[in-house]
């Protein structure tokens, strides 16, 4: 399998090295967490760090079952500082250990320790851990692979954007099905695998739940619906009309695991003009268009919503804070923001109807405000501008370093 840097994650590591500040990796089960890990331990033997300042404790292993005991782990640890220098301690998937917050705890008093840690729920930085450590820890959200580093596994591959793009949402974003070259049937094989771990271990076996096949049908209807507008009591009433009969209540707990097990993504609706978040009609996004292939088929793969998805996972990678913007009854598709401000998005599989161009224009042509404004579409076009408005190749934007000319802004 060749070796895929996940640049962007490790600088991120590096950057918060040696600094006394818990760095703490959550995503999704096998977005590549463990490899990263491992790559920042590589980084440090190259700085002159010796092995015996490191220790490394992968808690799905096994063979460490034992200190899964609460001091049995802090023992095991205490024992192997190195007096005098830095010791780099690494918990890979630390939801594993109950209560592993009063070790985490403990530990952090001592200032010769660097810890980094992983986790696959995103629960664990919601409860005890994050009140203990207020200020103290940074979380590191980590995806699978964006289309620009799914393009960077295959340097020599010559295909066109446009056929590796369809490679890219037709098979998976799961790292480790780039070792199957394709094969559909290995990665079909793989994502029910990864699917069926997700759902029973990190969900059922964690939150008691006692429907799983409620848990599935909630799984699959929102999969279907990515890019709608939607909530937990429209979800139940169409699950009861279809004889699965679900209060809106049981609903949103079930909603929220796959939310906390980072299968799903919720985007929040924002009023531009009143400037406030509202209350109703979120829409979700899948973790992995490949894995949503797997639970649905190839049915329902609408371009437009595929893209929009693909964009959302993208501008979380970037660092945005993102929203579904509403300006009176218009929709925008994304409004973002992170420390230099707000830019907009509006998302289309091709504008070269002219009345689709005109629709997708008309809501930011509202906005008078003077952030910037893209509108990213699959059309093999030329970049334009409508007063304001840059419409660019979205193929483009996500790999610029892929595209010809290499003309793209990075943001």
């Amino acid at each position: 399998m060749p070796l895929i840097e996940r640049k962007a994650y490790l600088d991120r590591l590096i950057e918060w090295k040696d600094q006394h500040i818990i760095k703490i990796v959550t995503g999704v089960r096998r977005c590549g967490k463990s490899t990263l890990l491992s790559q920042f331990r590589d980084y440090l033997s190259g700085q002159g760090v010796q092995a015996d300042q490191i220790i490394s404790i992968n808690f799905e292993d096994f063979e460490v079952a034992h200190l899964k005991d609460l001091k049995a782990l802090h023992n095991h640890v205490k024992s192997h500082l190195v007096p005098g220098r830095k010791t780099y301690l690494f918990f890979d998937e630390i939801q594993q250990v109950d209560n592993f917050q009063q070790v985490i705890n403990s530990l952090f008093l001592n200032r010769d320790l660097d810890m980094y840690l992983t986790g696959s729920n995103a629960n664990l930085l919601s409860g005890e851990l994050a009140t203990l450590l207020t200020g103290r820890y940074v979380e590191i959200a980590m995806m699978p692979l964006s289309f620009s580093e799914y393009l960077s596994a295959d340097r020599e591959n010559r295909a066109s954007l446009e056929s590796r793009y369809r490679h890219y949402i037709e098979t998976t974003s799961f790292p480790f099905a780039i070792e199957f070259h394709y094969r559909s049937q290995q990665i079909q094989e793989y994502l029910n695998g990864l699917y069926n771990t997700i759902i029973v271990k990190d969900i059922i076996s964690r939150k008691k739940f006692n429907d799983s096949r409620l848990l599935e049908s909630i799984t699959r209807f929102l999969l279907d619906s990515i890019g709608s507008r939607i909530s937990c009591r429209k979800i139940a009433d169409s699950l009861t009309s279809m004889g699965r009969k679900a209060d809106t209540k049981t609903v949103e707990r079930y909603v929220q695991s796959l939310e906390e097990s980072f299968v799903l993504y919720r985007a929040e609706r924002y009023d531009i003009r009143g400037k406030q978040l509202l209350k109703t009609l979120e829409k979700y996004y899948a973790v992995d268009i490949g894995l949503r292939r797997a639970l649905l088929g190839a049915k329902s793969m609408s371009a437009g919503h595929i893209l929009e998805n693909i964009i959302y996972l993208e501008l979380r990678r970037r660092g945005y804070r993102v929203y579904i913007g509403k300006y009176d009854d218009l929709e925008v598709d994304f409004v973002t923001e992170n420390e230099q401000g707000t830019v907009y998005f509006q998302v289309s599989a091709t504008v070269r109807n002219e009345a689709t161009l005109e629709r997708e224009l008309r809501p930011l042509q509202k906005i008078r405000d003077h952030y910037p404004k893209y509108l990213l579409t699959l059309d093999d076009d030329p970049e334009t501008e409508y007063n304001g408005i840059r419409q660019m190749n979205a193929l483009r934007w996500l790999a610029p370093d892929f595209a010809d000319g290499n003309n793209s802004t990075h943001f």
